[in-house]
């Protein structure tokens, strides 16, 4: 959208007379050529503004006035016609043309508006098409007015009306950003405009623009035209009224007017700027470029919207309230990476664009249907439909966290519309209040349905089979769920379980009837049965080289099977063996089969047995609501038998040949009312990944079953009157927990750390569970700001929060979700530094801790800190489509700390260095390479320049001699003057890298270089390399050089360049000296090796002492140079560091014969990425939710609790009690981690002895604080007797050298015992009480 084709030029003459259609389309066209007309001038004025953003408008003014605007005026003024190259010509006056006639007649028919007398305004009803062909004729006649008179008006009737509500403008829109009009001076407007009211607008209207401000387009601003559009404000009041008055032919949307005056407004609404006429202007330009915009017309090229019509019935505001363009796909058309990165490492780029031409509809839009259409927005499908035909409840509000209580009694499809609209501008998202029909679903690739009757499910369940369209069925019912998935007659898996493809290095390959593989020892194959696989690189047995793949049997972790080899060559040597994936069909029956014979997915294998009663009951339920017009009352004797009674009936019915067990069917009977957020985010979750693996063919979905339960949530006791209702947002949850737990959950404190994926799903949960919405308290702590990459799973932000905090933004998210709950936001890091902040009196004030954190050490940290203050912990992580749920019960159970993953696999040094045999080597090796060319060195530069004692601080020997000719080179020798010296070192570092090393390696190890074995030296892993011969014509080779020298270029503040045809032709004059190979070279062939040679580097001081005063000499002029050091950022793609990395890493690869790697795939390794994806973080985040209640109860019994680990893919789910924490004994005195010692007052060290050996039987023989030892049995006797007389408080100040914070209340002291016969016992630890 080019909004600079509006200037500010002189008004046209008014005109009464309306603009035909014919008129209109012309007007129309004629702005598009506009705009494109203008380009080559926006584009010139976007460098100008550029180049010195400080003086934007000085730079940019005189080409604007000068060229820009006389050109729109000739264009306006009908004077000139556009060429194919948008040059202009001067046309010759035409007479009048019959058409003009007709427009006259016209103007005689239709009545003008006289601007003084505003009592002729007619009102228009509400009657919005979102899309329209042609013109639409209101209901009733209304006043037609020219765009060209509006201004007329506007200074007329409209200034004045506005003046009226002068200070409701000055309170709501500079303070508030809301403000309010009443209904006719709405109308007044929406008829002098000649536009329809749309509906949803006016109650946007009425309860604030602040929504409608935040949808700027972010990346939009960034654009060149984004650039331009901040000149915009030059003659603001002029410009304001002449987009009134030329608006209807202009392509504007509401963002990009809004952007258009973004400096300007940003000021009148935070109160800076108080002109009421600007005011004025901006308010009425946004109100009447949001009412008559036809989105088909004013949308920018790459933003259409693309509508899926339901059906030629379709209402007005259903078509209205739908945003997105359908597709994933940014501008360029490949999918938007900056925004679905971590899913695309999930997906992959083909599962994701075919979701993006997928279509979806969801009906139900309960608490369950809103979690299934969020999950699936934000994964990206090309559109979602939300029918519903049901009306918003108070037990809607217990879990359906896009309604609020003042959408009781209105349609939930409807009402969720605009929150849903706001996840994701690249989806199509619309709604239908229409019933659900076989008519409706057909029309999509995929259907969902959730609050549906079994009637409605048969019907639809048979046509989707029949026509091979994806049907789902989910529900939620209480502490109960299940999930139906029919994928037709055959299904196309591509990938069943998302795990990368395993490749491994061949050592020999057998010439049989049945062939054997043997890989290299170093590495297990980690096959299983029934893969299969092909070969590349084998020499002698070369018929295997990009072999159709062969099915294998596994035979041992180094070896398989690969069928009959006889006929093949020999093999001689090498190769790699590669897992190839193949597609799989998979058969589904329909739902009326498969209610009789179910096959159904375990999710719990502690209930084996209960998924087939679960089926049974939900039979019986579907029968009970049939009759009954609702579910069994809770508790309710009666119902419960009729229940148990139907549920008997059904299993004859359906000849399932169960055994009912009254038990379980009673407690489903009084369990199945009401909504849990935890059940319907497990369920939800689960099901938008199906909906996913049904678009996409990726991952095995289920077959076809999944049935799921909490019960162990429900409180013992519970009575009917417990469990009625209360007309309050938590009837859902009262109906199946009762209203003494709902009262206990308002009272609870619980800390919730971090705020990304899980914790934005955990604070949606928690707030419709309303922990702490009496007197209690949700804290919330997260120390990172908002960034494009996390809206696409974090779902409580969106674009115009990117650069917010994290934790103060979800907070506000949740209160509006819950008004009633209390929550205070942090932005501290959690850790030994915050230890002032979180205080003994923090935690204790604490019920319990939820983490949600993205590293190890924080969840250490806080794992400790909930075993010290003994509070129950929630601990979880996703990883893909893993996830796991960890419950962490004081003195119960072992903490997150008692067991640890294996320690992450290292690349060894000799085979980074030199012999690099995976791509994962050369991205590592090009990690390493920025790190030390562009952050390390640029690092030490800066802290030489500005830090006096920096080298001092620097340790003596090889290091420091390192430091030192690094800062030489870097400050004297090799010290960039301007881009060009950039350049040049740019490709002498190319030279040395892929030229010079590899020579030189080469010449020690030649290609025949054999072992003193025989063997071949370049054999197995090592990979014998090539010498890389610099082509400017090659772009991988310049693309290293452009990234090399642009960062180069940063570190010492010289202005960027990326003109590639520069570069590319400096680069060419630059001198390459000749390599000369050098004897004497050592190369580390071994890890030991490379080990002892970096342990070996001597300092040399005479060399160093010169170094250093050649440094100190020119002092004064290196102090002149602003040295910055590129710190690693991987998701800006306009830095130059990924570009670097992945030139540099496929160069080398080249060099090595490896498969080059793409940028995607190199930024998830050098990255050290997490792979993400918005369902797994659902699901996990619903377990949380459903443990919590159980804590909350406090229940003590640990086969209540759920440890959970999840595998949405295969899918697979795990649930198991939590591990108890292990006993420990000395005498007769058992303990564990949850046990220490308590001491309190300030004592001496010998009281402390004295305690223990006289009322524990134990003599301590060392005793620590942190990392400071105390006391030793082994220390002098009078540094023993010294110590021992101080108290505990002055022997820690001494020790550590440090005065004791102010916060600290307590000390934890480890100890070292012996029993009464000399030998080592463990202990706990002793948590020292200072007065």
């Amino acid at each position: 959208m080019l909004v600079s084709s509006t200037p500010a030029v002189k008004k046209r003459k008014k005109t009464s007379a309306p603009s035909t259609s014919k008129d209109s389309k012309k007007k129309k066209r004629k702005c598009v050529e506009l705009e494109n007309a203008c380009i080559p001038e926006l584009i010139l004025c976007a460098d100008q503004l550029k180049k010195d953003p400080v003086k934007e408008e000085e730079n940019a003014k005189p080409i604007y006035e000068s060229v820009l605007e006389p050109k729109i005026e000739l264009i306006e003024a009908e004077e000139v016609d556009l060429k194919p190259d948008n040059t202009i010509k001067v046309k010759k006056k035409k007479k009048k043309r019959k058409s003009e006639i007709v427009e006259k007649k016209l103007k005689e028919e239709i009545p003008t508006c006289n601007p003084d007398d505003s009592s002729k305004l007619e009102t228009v009803e509400p009657d919005v098409v979102l899309i329209k062909s042609e013109p639409t004729t209101p209901e009733k006649p209304s006043v037609k007015v020219e765009p060209t008179e509006f201004t007329s008006l506007f200074n007329s009737n409209i200034k004045q009306e506005l003046e009226e509500i002068d200070d409701a403008v000055d309170e709501h829109v500079c303070k508030k950003l809301s403000f309010k009009l009443s209904d006719s001076c709405i109308e007044r407007y929406c008829t002098t405009l000649h536009c329809a009211i749309p509906p949803l607008f006016i109650h946007n209207i009425k309860n604030g623009i602040k929504s409608q401000l935040k949808t700027l387009h972010l990346k939009y601003l960034e654009s060149e035209q984004g650039v331009l559009l901040r000149y915009t404000n030059i003659k603001f009041k002029e410009r304001a009224a002449r987009i009134v008055s030329i608006s209807p032919e202009l392509h504007f949307d509401i963002s990009s007017l809004v952007t258009v005056f973004k400096p300007k407004l940003g000021a009148v609404l935070e109160g800076k700027v108080g002109s009421r006429d600007r005011e004025k202007d901006l308010l009425l330009i946004i109100i009447r470029h949001h009412m008559s915009r036809d989105t088909s017309e004013l949308e920018p090229v790459h933003k259409k919207r693309r509508v899926e019509h339901i059906n030629d019935t379709t209402n007005d505001v259903e078509m209205q309230q739908s945003n997105g363009n359908g597709s994933t796909t940014a501008t360029n058309g490949d999918i938007d990476e900056s925004l679905y990165s971590r899913q695309l490492y999930v997906l992959g780029h083909d599962a994701m664009r075919k979701m993006a031409a997928s279509s979806i509809l969801i009906c139900g839009l309960g608490g369950l249907g809103v979690e299934i259409a969020k999950d699936i927005i934000l994964g990206g499908v090309k559109s979602v439909t939300l029918q519903d035909t049901k009306t918003t409840s108070w037990q809607d509000l217990s879990s359906q966290f896009f309604l609020r209580e003042s959408d009781v009694g209105k349609n939930r499809a409807e009402a969720s519309l605009p929150r849903l609209v706001e996840l994701n501008e690249y989806v199509s998202t619309t709604c239908t209040t229409e019933p659900v029909s076989t008519e409706l679903v057909s029309k999509f690739s995929v259907v969902v349905l959730t609050d549906s009757t079994r009637d409605e499910q048969l019907e639809i369940g048979d046509f989707c089979h029949a026509n091979n369209i994806k049907f789902i069925c989910a529900n939620t019912n209480g502490v109960f769920g299940n999930i139906f998935c029919d994928f037709g007659e055959d299904f196309k898996v591509t990938d069943t379980n998302g795990e990368q493809v395993l490749s491994v290095m061949v050592s020999a390959v057998t010439k049989d009837g049945d062939g054997i593989v043997t890989c290299l020892d170093e590495k297990r194959h980690g096959f299983e049965d029934g893969d299969f696989v092909t070969f590349h690189e084998v020499e002698g047995m070369v018929e295997l080289n990009e072999c159709t793949p062969r099915k294998i049997e596994v035979k041992g972790p180094f070896t398989f099977s690969i069928g009959d080899t006889s006929s093949l060559s020999d093999y001689t040597r090498g190769g790699i063996v590669t897992q190839v994936k193949m597609p799989i069909s998979v058969k589904f029956k329909s739902m009326r089969e498969a209610l009789k014979d179910p096959e159904v997915l375990p999710t719990d294998f502690a209930k084996f047995e209960q998924p087939y009663q679960h089926h049974i009951c939900y039979l019986a339920l579907s029968e009970y609501q049939k009759s009954h017009g609702s579910s069994p009352t809770p508790y309710n004797s009666a119902d419960s038998e009729k229940f148990v009674g139907l549920c008997k009936e059904v299993n004859e019915k359906y000849s399932l040949g169960l055994e009912v067990n009254d038990k379980l069917c009673t407690e489903f009977a009084n369990g199945c009312s009401g909504q849990l957020v935890g059940v319907q985010a497990f369920i939800g979750g689960s099901t938008a990944q199906e909906v996913m693996k049904a678009c996409s063919g990726k991952f095995m979905p289920t077959k076809q079953w999944l049935y799921f339960d909490c019960a162990e949530v429900i409180p013992e006791g519970l009575t009917e009157a417990d469990c009625k209702p209360t007309n309050t947002r938590y009837d859902g949850q009262i109906l199946c927990l009762g209203k003494a737990l709902n009262d206990k959950i308002s009272d609870q404190k619980w800390f919730v750390v971090g705020a990304g994926a899980i914790g934005c799903e955990l604070l949606k949960n928690f707030a419709m569970m309303g922990v702490g919405h009496n007197k209690g308290m949700l804290t919330v702590t997260d120390m990172d700001t908002i960034e494009r990459s996390n809206l696409n799973r974090q779902f409580l932000f969106r674009s115009w929060d990117v650069t917010k905090m994290k934790s103060d933004t979800a907070c506000n998210a949740v209160k509006e979700m819950n008004p009633d709950i209390n929550v205070t936001s942090h932005q501290n890091r959690v850790g030994p530094e915050t230890e002032k902040v979180y205080t003994d009196s923090f935690f204790a004030d604490l019920n319990g801790v939820a983490n949600a954190l993205d590293n190890v050490d924080a969840r250490s940290y806080m794992d400790r800190r909930c075993v010290y203050y003994k509070l129950p912990l929630l601990e979880s992580g996703t990883l893909g489509t893993k996830g796991n749920v960890q419950v962490v019960l004081p003195h119960i159970t072992e903490s997150y700390s008692s067991s640890q993953d294996p320690p992450e696999k290292t690349i060894p040094m000799c085979t980074l260095k030199n012999f690099p045999n995976a791509i994962e080597h050369t991205i590592q090796w090009a990690r390493d390479q920025f790190e030390g060319l562009f952050t390390k060195t640029a690092e030490n530069c800066h802290k030489f320049i500005t830090e006096p004692k920096f080298l001092e601080k620097q340790k003596s020997g090889g290091a420091l001699m390192s430091i030192l000719e690094g800062l030489r080179k870097d400050l004297t020798k090799e010290l960039p003057t301007d881009f060009t010296d950039c350049i040049r070192w740019a490709r002498l570092l190319f030279e040395e890298n892929f030229h010079n090393t590899i020579a030189q390696l080469l010449y020690n190890f030649p290609p025949d270089q054999k072992t003193s074995s025989g063997a071949l030296f370049w054999s197995g892993p090592k990979r014998c390399p090539s010498v890389i011969e610099f082509d400017a014509n090659n772009n991988a080779h310049l693309d290293f050089i452009v990234a090399a020298a642009n960062l180069r270029a940063f570190n010492y503040s010289i202005p960027s360049n990326r003109d590639r045809d520069f570069i590319k032709a400096q680069v060419a004059t630059v001198s390459v000296p000749a390599f000369k190979p050098r004897s004497g070279v050592k190369i580390a062939v071994t890890e030991a090796e490379a080990e002892n040679m970096h342990n070996d580097d001597e300092s040399d001081s005479d060399k160093a002492s010169v170094i250093l005063e050649e440094l100190n000499a020119k002092m004064d002029q290196l102090k002149s140079l602003n040295i910055q050091v590129a710190d690693f950022e991987k998701d800006d793609d306009t830095n130059f560091h990924m570009d670097f990395i992945t030139a540099c890493s496929n160069a080398r690869a080249a060099s090595y014969r490896i498969a080059p790697a793409n940028k995607h795939k190199t930024k998830l390794i050098a990255g050290k990425i997490i792979p993400a994806i918005a369902t797994t973080t659902a699901v996990v985040a619903g377990l949380v939710s459903i443990e919590m209640y159980k804590m909350i109860q406090g229940l003590k019994d640990v086969e209540k609790y759920k440890n959970a680990f999840l595998n949405l893919a295969l899918p697979f789910f795990a649930f198991s009690e939590p591990i108890l924490a292990p006993k420990n004994k000395y005498y007769e005195v058992e303990w564990t981690l949850w046990d220490r010692y308590d001491i309190k007052g300030d004592i001496t060290l010998q009281e402390l002895l004295d305690i223990f050996e006289n009322d524990h039987k134990l003599e301590i023989s060392m005793l620590s604080q942190g990392v400071c030892m105390l006391y030793a049995f082994f220390m002098p006797a009078d540094k023993r007797k010294e110590r021992c007389g101080m108290k505990i408080s002055e022997l820690v100040e001494l020790v550590t050298k440090k005065k004791l914070p102010a916060h600290k209340r307590a000390l934890v002291l480890e100890i070292c015992c012996n029993d009464t016969e000399g030998e080592d016992v463990d202990t706990p630890y002793i948590n020292y009480q200072l007065p």
